[in-house]
């Protein structure tokens, strides 16, 4: 389950996110219970901190690591996929990505208008491919990555993605990476 706070909880992910591990020590009562909230433990990475072998004298706690943000993402295989935003108003200069792909995998972004055009400059043709590992990979297309000309108008993103995983975006300002924006999926 999921929540924002109060009383309102969500169970969109009807999945485990965590399952026991091996051998009957681990799927005792209250196994998987975490032993503490999300911690930030670097700039990259958030950890949960859970209760194995509860009850028992092996009781320890087992640290998970994931990438920030890293509960869900927009997947793509090894066949193309596209994901697309509802409209949007942004405030930032430049769109970042938290996204993981293979060395043949790729993500490239299109802006469309609330209608679902193309801008001129921000095109399919025009997007520049992010590959690799970054939790605010700076996004580019031809003529450049800055995007303040389409700030507080409501736009799409369009994204094209190939054997790729989108944990994240936000629009954030030059300098440091986590100023302002908006986030998704």
């Amino acid at each position: 389950m999921t929540t924002r706070g109060g009383d309102r909880y969500d169970r969109t992910f009807r999945e485990g996110f965590l399952k026991p591990g091996l051998g009957l020590e681990n799927w005792v009562s209250r196994a998987n219970y975490p032993a503490q909230g999300l911690i930030r433990t670097s700039p990259t990475e958030m950890s949960l901190y859970m209760n194995a072998d509860y009850a028992q004298p092996t009781a320890h706690l087992r640290r998970f690591s994931l990438r920030l943000d890293g509960f869900a993402s927009a997947h793509a295989g090894g066949e193309p996929g596209t994901w697309t935003t509802p409209p949007i108003v942004f405030a930032g200069d430049r769109l970042e990505l938290n996204v993981a792909t293979s060395a043949a995998g790729e993500v490239r972004v299109e802006v469309l208008d609330a209608d679902g055009r193309p801008l001129p400059g921000f095109g399919l043709n025009d997007a520049i491919p992010v590959i690799g590992n970054d939790i605010a990979k700076v996004v580019r297309w031809t003529g450049g990555s800055d995007v303040s000309a389409l700030r507080g108008r409501p736009v799409r993103l369009r994204f094209h993605m190939l054997d790729a995983d989108l944990f994240a975006f936000r629009f954030g300002r030059g300098g440091a990476a986590g100023k302002s924006g908006t986030s998704a999926p």
